[in-house]
């Protein structure tokens, strides 16, 4: 299945691309910076899942970015739209076919840690997988890894470290923290979220995990960005809904665009 869309892709571009980028909900517009862009719908993929999810367009987007050859995913597929946790990974799995070694993760958000301010960027430093499941649960294929993967060092230090230079350079108040990922589509509960905050977790979302799993199984070098797009269950009195994720996303897309076009500009 893999082979066979990435077959299908090459047909469509030409070499390869080393750098990808995933956009996460309301943060597709972060492709609208690829210059000479060559757009690749999902749907017209043999076997390739389909993003179903409100603000993810659902195609790949090739081109060059700050000077370097990228692919960007305008939207991603998640667990909760039915997909098995096999067909949520094979985005990151293709793209490591088509040359991809350094994958760049956006998300959307509920901000855990008190400190946060909805809009805040935070630069992902670890995760916690919530969502009960492995994407690399069966047999495993030795084309891609080993049988058991070191999630050490998930999130690449160099590159996170590369994102902190830039973010000073921006003068960017740049967050850092903890992801934990859960399978939604619902969010969580007010005692869900002081449980995750106990346990050490500054964002929560319904993405990213898996394909981060998926990517260093891959052996890529992975930087991850949250968008703090509200507060969680039971820090504010009102109600979470999609379409504020959705709003904020736009309203930052600008800054989270200059941050990933400063850190791609900077990679070897």
């Amino acid at each position: 299945m893999v082979i066979k869309a990435a077959e299908f892709i090459k047909t469509k571009i030409q070499g390869d691309y080393e750098i990808g980028i995933i956009c996460g909900s309301g943060l597709g517009g972060l492709c609208d910076a690829v210059e000479n862009p060559i757009y690749v719908n999902y749907a017209d993929i043999p076997n390739f899942p389909v993003s179903t999810a409100p603000g993810h367009i659902g195609r790949f987007v090739f081109g060059t970015l700050a000077g370097k050859k990228v692919v960007c995913m305008q939207g991603r597929v998640h667990y909760y739209e039915g997909y098995t946790p096999e067909s949520v990974i094979i985005p990151v799995r293709v793209m490591k076919k088509l040359g991809v070694t350094k994958l760049i993760v956006t998300n959307a958000a509920g901000g855990i840690n008190e400190s946060f301010e909805v809009g805040d960027i935070m630069l992902i430093t670890d995760h916690i997988n919530f969502t009960g499941i492995n994407p690399l649960v069966g047999k495993n294929d030795d084309r891609f890894g080993v049988r058991f993967p070191d999630m050490s060092y998930a999130y690449s230090p160099e590159m996170r470290e590369t994102a902190l230079k830039c973010a000073e350079k921006m003068k960017l108040d740049l967050r850092e923290g903890v992801y934990i990922g859960c399978s939604g589509p619902s969010y969580e509960t007010p005692a869900e979220i002081r449980a995750f905050r106990t346990l050490g977790a500054d964002a929560v979302g319904m993405s990213t995990v898996m394909e981060v799993i998926a990517a260093n199984h891959c052996k890529m070098e992975v930087l991850g960005f949250s968008l703090v797009a509200n507060k969680a269950a039971g820090m504010s009195k009102n109600r979470l809904t999609e379409q504020e994720v959705i709003d904020i996303g736009k309203e930052k897309a600008n800054v989270m665009q200059k941050l990933v076009c400063a850190v791609v500009g900077e990679m070897q």
